[in-house]
Order: structure tokens, then C-alpha cells, then sequence
């Protein structure tokens, strides 16, 4: 059986035109049928101006679901879910909880993407507050994963172990790390280093059953030494932003010293090629979007600018999500853990 999963056509900057490339490469490149989900008539436009106009007469497991609205940037958050009952998010995740799609992936509003997603699809019964995990690339070629990375700009102790739960599960069953180390994101590595919300997540996790390694800095996410690291969603987010920041402008130096540099042929054809290669190891693309851990079923939350190929890779990990069992694994070893603790 097809892996179905949901796309909101009309979330992006772009969009539908990067919405529809995406999942026409996903629908050519994996085994997955795509819900394209939106204004029916500007996606069947958008279709026919991107040489496909009907996609079964291609044998693409693609269809359009119609959704009368759209929650933009500019909407209020709370206000718009509630409102706009027909918003192109709001059908996709309905899709999700009625069984006609496993899994759903946005480039919309990340506010509006994630309310929808707990509101409409609802979270385990054992979390407490469902998490957006980030994949940054390391020295090592492995990927580190940083949770919360936008989700929750406030949070407990106990909601940062519960993170550290969801964030071994999606380690081990999605990157392949038999015992995913995890580290606790603070000022330094010493014990007593960090704040209060630092000091005691760092005793809740010494008493769970999780590979905890301790303290970590912000230099670590791109080593590879550790596999998971853990810290509140307003921490989360200044990283990632600042990473992305960061991978630009060392991207954009680079080609512009390659410019300036007069190089003979082999060592021009050496040096594109290395670029290159660093170009699609720093690339967010590469990863998709973040998955928001907790969910009953499978939410992918990508940039407003995401790229058809960053689409077609939510789509990837969305299907990985649904085959690998995730939510349900999350929801074992939480509920596990905590009839252990009492």
C-alpha cells in the first residue's frame, strides 16, 4: 500500500508553485500518493504550467483536495485556526485524523501549522507539550538533533525529559543511532554551570533510563559527538536561525573567494567540486522540515521558503515517520518511563 500523505498547496511564500514541483518530484522519486491540498483551480493552473495537467495520465499518485481558505503569515494565529475552518492546513490535518492521509507537510504559518496539528490531530496521551525537532549536519556526517527548536519558548524540566525521550526514539528509528547520546544545551559543561530550568532538567535526567552524557555548549551541535540535544524552544529557534544565518554566509564567501581565486583547470574542477559538496551537506533542503514530535500522527513543518527539493524531502521523512511507527514508539517509551518513575 501507497504511503498517502498530505500537502498544504498553499502554506509557502511561494506557493503552489513550490508546493507542486515538490510533490511531483516525491511522486516520481518515492512510493507515496499526494494529497495536494488548496484552491483547487490555481493547483490544477499550476499543474498544467509546470507540463503536468493531469497527473494520473502520467501515472503519478497525485490528487487535489479543495480548501476554500488560507491562513497566512499576517494572520492572527489563534484566530485564524479558529476561523477558518476551510484553510488549506486545516483540511490536510483533517485528512490526517479521518485516515485518508498518514501524515501531513506545510511550509505555512508555524504557529498557525502547529496549533492545527494539536488542535485537529491532538497529541499522546503522555506528552505534554509536543516539540519541533531540527537535524543540524556535523564535522562527522552523522546528524545532531535540537529539540525544541520553535515549539515551546517556555518550558519545565519535565517537559525538556519528555523532549529527551522523543528525541532518543526519533534518533534510533529514523537516523539509525543504536544508543543516541543526549545532551542537555546550557553555558558550559560543568554541572553547576546553567539556570535554574538547566540545573534541574539535568537531575530529571540522571534519573532516566536515556543515554544522558551531560552538559553541552553550542559549539557541540556540529561536532558529532553527541546525537540529540535538548533545550527550550526560544533557545531552539536563535540557534537554528543563527545557524541558517551562519551556513549563508560562509556559502556566499566561499563563492565569492572561488571567484576572485585564478586557479588552473584541475585545481578550478577540484574546487567547484568541494563546494559543491559542502554546499549539499550544509543545505537545510537536504533534511526537509522539522518534524513536530508528540503528535497522534505525523506533522513536517518546512520554511516558508522552502525550495521543491526541501518539499519533496518533507515528504521523504513524513513517509519514514509513518513506516517507522514513530508516534507510537514515543508514546511506549513515555508511557513506560513514567509508570517506572511511580
Amino acid at each position: 500500500m501507497l504511503t498517502t500523505i498530505a500537502v498544504d498547496a498553499m502554506g509557502g511564500d511561494n506557493a503552489p508553485a513550490v508546493e507542486v514541483e515538490g510533490a511531483l518530484q516525491a511522486a516520481r522519486d518515492l512510493r507515496a500518493r499526494i494529497l495536494l491540498v488548496g484552491r483547487e483551480e490555481r493547483i490544477r493552473e499550476e499543474l498544467a504550467r509546470q507540463g503536468v495537467p493531469n497527473p494520473r495520465k502520467q501515472r503519478l499518485h497525485i490528487e487535489i483536495v479543495n480548501a476554500t481558505e488560507v491562513i497566512t503569515m499576517e494572520d492572527p494565529v489563534a484566530q485564524a485556526v479558529r476561523r477558518k475552518r476551510d484553510s488549506s492546513i486545516r483540511v490536510a490535518a483533517r485528512l490526517v485524523r479521518e485516515g485518508k492521509a498518514h501524515g501531513l507537510v506545510s511550509a505555512g504559518n508555524t504557529g498557525a501549522v502547529m496549533a492545527t496539528a494539536k488542535l485537529v490531530m491532538g497529541t499522546l496521551p503522555s506528552v505534554d507539550r509536543p516539540a519541533l525537532a531540527g537535524i543540524f549536519p556535523t564535522l562527522k556526517g552523522n546528524g545532531t538533533v535540537l529539540l525544541d527548536v520553535g515549539a515551546n519558548a517556555e518550558c519545565k524540566p519535565e517537559h525538556l525529559r519528555q523532549f529527551a525521550i522523543m528525541g532518543g526514539v526519533y534518533s534510533r528509528s529514523i537516523l539509525g543511532v543504536r544508543s543516541p547520546r543526549i545532551g542537555l544545551m546550557s553555558i558550559g559543561e560543568e554541572d553547576i554551570k546553567g539556570n535554574d530550568l538547566t540545573k534541574e532538567t539535568q537531575n530529571l535526567l540522571k534519573e532516566t533510563p536515556v543515554n544522558f552524557i551531560g552538559n553541552v555548549e553550542g559549539r557541540d551541535i556540529f561536532t558529532g559527538d553527541v546525537d540529540v540535544i535538548i533545550c527550550d524552544g526560544f533557545t531552539g529557534n536563535v540557534i537554528l536561525k543563527t545557524s541558517e544565518g551562519l551556513v549563508a554566509a560562509i556559502m556566499g564567501l566561499l563563492r565569492t573567494e572561488l571567484g576572485q581565486t585564478i586557479l588552473t583547470q584541475t585545481g578550478a574542477i577540484l574546487s567547484r567540486q568541494a563546494f559543491r559538496s559542502v554546499k549539499k551537506r550544509l543545505d537545510y533542503s537536504e533534511f526537509g522540515g522539522a518534524p513536530l514530535l508528540g503528535c497522534k500522527q505525523i506533522c513536517v513543518i518546512c520554511h516558508g521558503s522552502s525550495t521543491p527539493k526541501a518539499i519533496r524531502n518533507a515528504i521523504r521523512v513524513a513517509r519514514e515517520f509513518y513506516k517507522g511507527n514513530l508516534s507510537a514508539r514515543i508514546e511506549s517509551e513515555l508511557s513506560e518511563m513514567s509508570l517506572a518513575r511511580k
